[in-house]
């Protein structure tokens, strides 16, 4: 095993702009914003830069973000007005921009470079608690709006390399994500048995068998409840591709999100900490 090979993640990344938010709305997210912590802990100086896979970008095809400095997507309503003023400063990166592109057009997967796409807030929302000092650089990648669950896999196995080159790959999306069924109880039992299924499907099953389960995700219990759109889903499958040999684990986990809502976060691979131990145990 590479010891400097990188993990993946998938995020949930809570609601809206929640970290520079105060206020009873921001109590919700203290779990979520302690494992990102932990999460940055974990990976000390490892990252050199970050790609994100958000589920609030979707494209025909794929588009990778390539300005050097990126600019704010405030793509959420019904927030008071000074969150729509709020910045997320790290800068963007052409040179990883154009090496995305180069990996995915080497696995015949199309993709085109976006010059002026900004930070929305599937991405700012954990970069703010997770590096805070907006130091490392990021690009972000659309989802394609087909959301084909093997394509996205495909993708993920053709950005592997980069695991390897100190980038962090982040899909940026939510374990369950039924706007409609966020506010009351009746999103509790579908969240909970979809998130059972999920741990069964990430951690418990082999990696041949995660692949397989991951492609009928939509037979999952309750799946179309959990996720009547998978846009919040399908940046999984990229970093499931990206590391689909490895070993899965939660990083994040709570069954009382929002009153009674189960969501969780998981990473693919080893931690760099965890790495670390074993190369000096040997």
């Amino acid at each position: 095993m590479n010891n400097s090979r990188l993990p993946t993640y998938f995020i949930s990344h809570g609601g809206g702009p929640w970290p520079y938010m105060t206020g009873e709305f921001r109590r919700n997210f203290d779990k979520l914003e302690q494992s990102l912590i932990e999460m940055r802990a974990e990976l000390g100086n490892s990252p050199r830069a970050i790609l994100v896979i958000s589920g609030h970008w979707e494209e025909e095809g794929f588009a990778i973000s390539s300005g050097a400095k990126p600019g704010m997507v405030y793509d959420y309503s019904g927030f008071p007005e000074y969150l729509y003023h709020i910045t997320y400063g790290a800068p963007g990166s052409p040179e990883l921009a154009e090496r995305v592109q180069e990996l995915l057009h080497a696995g015949n997967i199309k993709a085109q470079l976006d010059p002026s796409r900004g930070f929305d807030h599937g991405t700012f929302s954990i970069m703010k608690p997770l590096y805070p000092g907006e130091e490392l650089p990021v690009v972000q990648l659309s989802l394609d709006a087909g959301f084909d669950s093997a394509r996205h896999l495909a993708v993920g196995r053709a950005l592997a390399p980069l695991r390897d080159e100190g980038v962090l790959i982040i899909g940026s999306g939510l374990s369950y994500h039924n706007l409609r069924e966020m506010r009351g109880t009746s999103g509790y039992e579908p969240s909970r048995l979809f998130d059972d299924w999920l741990q069964r499907t990430l951690v418990h099953s082999t990696p041949n068998e995660r692949a397989e389960r991951l492609l009928v995700w939509d037979q999952a219990p309750l799946a179309r409840a959990a996720h009547p759109r998978e846009d919040h889903l399908i940046p999984l499958m990229v970093v499931v591709g990206a590391a689909e040999d490895e070993p899965g684990a939660v990083t994040y986990h709570q069954s009382d999100f929002a009153g009674g809502l189960t969501t969780s976060s998981f990473r693919f691979g080893h931690s760099p900490a965890a790495t670390s131990i074993r190369g000096k145990a040997h």
